[in-house]
């Protein structure tokens, strides 16, 4: 008798403590939100055992229950109240963001480098020896500035004996002109016959062109002294090689480059699928490999392709007044063919319908609809899309948990949720 008073005491032990585990619920991490929650009972008897058996016939369990959507950790506040709602009959609450249609630049990248408008010999047009050069290498030069100078050698002497015959061509001329008048009054007055005034005519006519022709001699002569200093026929900067003194000069020979760095050209290439949006005049930003920014426009539209590449060249003229963007430096121009209506959208609220088709829901009149979108142009401010309305509401959280055609509550965003 006190043995099976002993076992009948254990068993009312065993099923106390049963029926207190039983009410514990045991939580195995790595299962993901909700799936490892086991009962302390489960967990000690995978298989059954006594106090399973014993507490299910005690009616004493408890049953694991786990929570879909509204309850799901991994879901946004927004998303669960949304789920909620829905488990309740209610309609779904979503974020929406008002937007407008802008108008979207079209435009054209192309690639290649930067060129001055000219590089300019500084020619001699006279023959001598190189007196001095009057430049350094890099130098900047406006138009007339003197590059170098030649020995003017007899030019000088030149000049004053044609100056000096000029003059006597003058007097001679004046005579000319006194005896053609004075014969012009004895032939009113009949004392000289008629026909003796073609001899003063002739002679007058002759000491005109002497005269002329001392006056072209004299900007001759003064022209040669003047090439015996070479001067800047464009302003730019100067380049080597230049002259040295004691150099023997001939008529085309250079003293100096000068390069023009101000206006500039881009040139670059445009692809042949593109050539017929390249227009001249269309304006275009110019960006260094150094970071150096211009504006311009299209100067220049090849109308034959390089047969290499099947590409055009093409030219922007830009200015350069302080000369910081150099000759031959590697960029990229952006060309603007205008502007076209698109939507600029942020790329997280795109999303895909049943069919696997990109595009975003939208709310109207509180019901989802869904519109396909082509995409046009990505950048770093969002993506360019088409195909939407002028303006709309559209979801931006909460898209994922409703489909077109549902009812739904929109809350505008930057508004407090009650």
């Amino acid at each position: 008798m006190r043995a099976l008073k002993s076992y009948g005491i254990a068993l009312i032990l065993i099923l106390i403590v049963a029926a207190w585990l039983a009410t514990g619920v045991l939580v195995q991490g790595g299962q993901g939100a909700g799936n490892g929650e086991v009962t302390v009972v489960s967990a000690l008897e995978t298989d059954g055992g006594l106090i399973t058996t014993a507490v299910d016939r005690s009616g004493l369990g408890v049953e694991v229950h786990h929570k879909e959507g509204a309850d799901d950790p991994g879901l946004s506040i927004l998303a669960r109240n949304a789920l909620a709602g829905s488990e309740n009959g209610l309609e779904r609450t979503v974020r929406t963001r008002h937007y407008n249609i802008l108008p979207m630049p079209l435009e054209v990248s192309l690639r290649g480098n930067t060129a001055a408008e000219s590089l300019v010999r500084v020619i001699a047009q006279t023959s001598d020896i190189v007196l001095s050069v009057d430049v350094i290498d890099g130098q900047p030069v406006e138009v007339g500035d003197l590059i170098c100078t030649l020995e003017n050698g007899t030019r000088l002497a030149s000049v004053e004996q044609a100056r000096a015959s000029y003059l006597q061509a003058e007097a001679a001329l004046a005579q000319a002109q006194n005896d053609y008048d004075v014969n012009t009054r004895l032939r009113e007055s009949g004392i000289a016959s008629s026909n003796s005034a073609e001899g003063f005519a002739v002679a007058l006519s002759a000491a005109k062109a002497n005269v002329r022709a001392a006056a072209v001699n004299v900007s001759n002569r003064e022209v040669e002294l003047a090439n015996t200093e070479v001067t800047a026929t464009v302003a730019g900067i100067i380049q080597r090689p230049l002259a040295e003194v004691g150099d023997l000069m001939n008529v085309g020979g250079s003293c100096a480059s000068i390069i023009q760095l101000d206006p500039m050209k881009f040139v670059g290439a445009v692809p042949q699928a593109r050539v017929n949006l390249a227009k001249l005049g269309l304006n275009a930003e110019i960006r260094t490999i150094n970071g150096l920014t211009a504006d311009g426009e299209v100067s220049f539209v090849a109308v034959t392709s390089d047969p290499a590449t099947r590409s055009f060249a093409i030219e922007i003229a830009f200015d350069n007044p302080d000369h910081q963007i150099l000759d031959g430096i590697s960029a990229e121009a952006t060309v603007n063919l205008g502007f076209i209506p698109a939507h600029l959208l942020p790329q997280s609220i795109m999303t895909l319908d049943e069919n696997g088709v990109v595009g975003v829901r939208t709310v109207e009149n509180k019901t989802v609809v869904f519109y396909p979108i082509t995409i046009l142009q990505d950048t770093r401010d969002g993506i360019w899309v088409t195909g939407l309305p002028t303006e709309f509401d559209v979801i931006v959280l909460g898209q994922e948990y409703v489909k077109a055609g549902q009812s739904v509550i929109a809350v505008p965003e930057g508004t407090r949720s009650q």
